[in-house]
């Protein structure tokens, strides 16, 4: 129910045509039309974006008899809310990606990984799934499709499959991602606890988290294939799931994907340190008997050092930024100064 000052309440009418299934395909047309657009017709974003828009704008006025003057403020109140704060975060970790490739560091990064593993199927897990969460909890909206499915076409997979496999991956963090948008949002229109709905979520998610590894592997290479690595996918299922949890649990959804993926990062590096699958298999899921060494391992010890942090370095400073903001006492110190 929505009220102003100077006009009487107004009620939504959630079935106007007195049938749920035309009610339905009313209220759902606005997306056919943004999809359609977007697929069929190849509009570029915003434009259809505009056209859903506009669309949705008369629907809601002819069809749900919305008054005007309260579709004009949920308009223009979707429109702030879509570039405060979710453009204001997608902006950002994009610019670094761009800069990075720029500096040559994005290239590092590839190195490194490399340095780590040539299977494509543990460079699957490291960079879809538990960067890949990374991405969707300082962004989200994309940005880890973007980011990461770039990363494995320089590793060899098809755009096509990079980017679908990206999506499998991103699954279960996009609950929580853009620094718990989805969750705050909820939290708002609901009037429920915030910290209860988190920890709902999180709840729920915790099975898919261990799951949603396996079945992305499989999906890549096959059963088998996924059987001759399931320590890793494993430690990366239960890391991630396990500390999304935790944190979803003891503090909030600003900094849940962020922690379970650092957290499942650092559990993969820890393993593959001490155990590598027997078959290599390449980004076409063919075997590689000749494994070439990567550029961080051919330096001395003090060389690699400074070539991994060169690489990590832009990353680590988001990750500790976003960690700050996520805290809200420190954005509340923050909002002191405005």
């Amino acid at each position: 129910m929505l009220t102003t000052a100077t006009s009487p309440q107004w009620q939504q009418i959630y079935n106007p045509t007195g049938h749920l299934w035309a009610s339905t395909l009313l209220a759902a047309f606005p997306l056919v039309v943004l999809l359609v657009a977007l697929v069929l017709f190849r509009l570029k974003a915003h434009l259809a974006a505009l056209l859903a828009a506009a669309i949705c704008f008369i629907v809601a006025i002819a069809f749900f008899h919305m008054p005007l003057h309260l579709a004009v403020l949920s308009t223009a109140f979707g429109a702030a809310y879509g570039t405060f704060p979710i453009f204001w975060i997608i902006f950002p970790v994009i610019f670094l990606y761009q800069l990075t490739v720029k500096a040559g560091r994005f290239g590092l990064l590839q190195g490194c990984i490399t340095g780590i593993t040539q299977d494509s199927r543990l460079q699957l897990l490291l960079i879809a799934f538990a960067l890949g969460g990374f991405f969707e909890g300082a962004a989200g909206f994309g940005t880890p499709v973007a980011v990461c499915g770039t990363l494995l076409i320089g590793f060899g997979f098809k755009p096509i499959r990079a980017a679908g496999l990206t999506l499998l991956a991103n699954t279960a963090p996009v609950a929580l991602g853009g620094l718990g948008i989805p969750a705050i949002a909820l939290a708002g229109v609901t009037g429920l606890s915030l910290h209860a709905l988190t920890g709902i979520i999180a709840t729920i998610l915790t099975p898919f988290c261990v799951i949603i590894p396996f079945w992305l592997v499989w999906v890549f290479a096959g059963f088998t294939a996924m059987l001759e690595i399931w320590p890793a996918i494993l430690v990366a299922g239960v890391a991630f799931a396990a500390t999304q949890l935790l944190v979803a649990r003891l503090h909030g959804p600003w900094l849940v994907d962020i922690s379970a993926a650092v957290v499942t990062i650092a559990a993969l590096l820890t393993l593959l340190h001490f155990w590598q699958p027997r078959r290599i298999l390449n980004a076409d899921c063919e075997d590689i008997t000749d494994v070439p060494q990567a550029d961080c391992r051919a330096e001395s010890p003090e060389e690699a050092r400074a070539v991994v942090l060169s690489a990590m370095l832009p990353w680590a400073i988001l990750t500790a930024g976003v960690i700050l903001w996520g805290l809200p006492s420190f954005s509340h110190w923050l909002d002191t100064f405005s």
